[in-house]
């Protein structure tokens, strides 16, 4: 079936659904998020990427109101980066970040919740770890969250897991580096790319350039439709208006086998990753 910007992925053991294609809002100042999530939400995306780290997490749940959609009907991740010394105060921290987003609707009896809610980082050793998973799996079982995952995770710390979570595999690994995503399909852990566009440090890679100038499309429509060749969820981030439209238009044409390759050939490993994180 041919990728549309309503395309979807499953997620394991629920009757939940990722839109394939997310929009990422890290480093968008509050004022600036509102502007320009309404804008990504008027042009399609269904799928918005925020965290507590970001700052920003009321100013999606704003456009969202202000965008005049059904709730039901955008897909809204965020994260936790640390915890807060217990699981209850971790949960509570992480539902705070839930009424932000999606405040309870008491005249309407709704609770808010988030689509997923993610681990930020797995750097802050195995307690840490273990508390805020321990908090994200109450989210879920208290209907606060949809679906929980990690982010930034190495397969050490998702075999880790298995010792202490309730819920495994996570649903989600949002990643840079693709060391970890062969182990993560086997798994059927859904792979969400952030920076897929490398924050603009491919824009003159010549091997880019040139699969954009043969198709007649950016550099970043090339790397974000390889994003979702390879099976993986983009969290392209935009500010400019005109670029949250480009970074869509990556449906109705497609990547040959050969770009394909020479594409997979740019990969530096950890040396080219953005954030050193797994």
């Amino acid at each position: 079936m041919a990728l549309t910007l309503s395309s979807t992925l499953p997620l394991l053991h629920t009757s939940q659904l990722i839109p394939r294609l997310g929009f990422g809002v890290y480093q968008s100042p509050p004022s600036t998020c509102v502007t320009s999530c309404l804008h990504a939400l008027s042009h399609g995306y269904r799928h918005i990427d925020t965290a507590q780290f970001y700052r920003n997490e009321a100013a999606v749940g704003e456009a969202i109101r202000k965008s005049g959609l059904k709730r039901e009907n955008v897909f809204i991740t965020t994260k936790i980066l640390a915890p807060a010394g217990t699981i209850e105060k971790t949960y509570e921290k992480c539902l705070e970040s839930v009424h932000k987003i999606d405040p309870d609707n008491e005249e309407q009896g709704n609770k808010g919740y988030v689509d997923l809610f993610l681990i930020h980082s797995a750097s802050r050793g195995e307690q840490t770890r273990r508390m805020m998973w321990g908090a994200l799996e109450r989210l879920v079982a208290e209907g606060r969250a949809r679906t929980i995952g990690v982010s930034n995770y190495g397969v050490k710390h998702l075999e880790e897991m298995k010792e202490y979570a309730a819920r495994w595999p996570p649903q989600v690994n949002q990643i840079e580096q693709r060391e970890v995503v062969s182990y993560c399909q086997t798994k059927g852990i859904v792979v969400q790319a952030y920076s897929p566009i490398v924050r603009g440090q491919k824009a003159h890679d010549p091997t880019a350039l040139a699969i954009s100038k043969k198709l007649g499309k950016t550099v970043a429509q090339v790397l974000i439709r390889y994003c979702l060749q390879k099976g993986w969820v983009p969290l392209p981030k935009s500010d400019t208006p005109s670029r949250i439209e480009e970074n869509a238009g990556v449906y109705g044409w497609e990547l040959g086998e050969k770009e394909m390759e020479e594409l997979d050939g740019l990969d530096e490993g950890r040396g080219g990753a953005i954030v050193q994180a797994v």
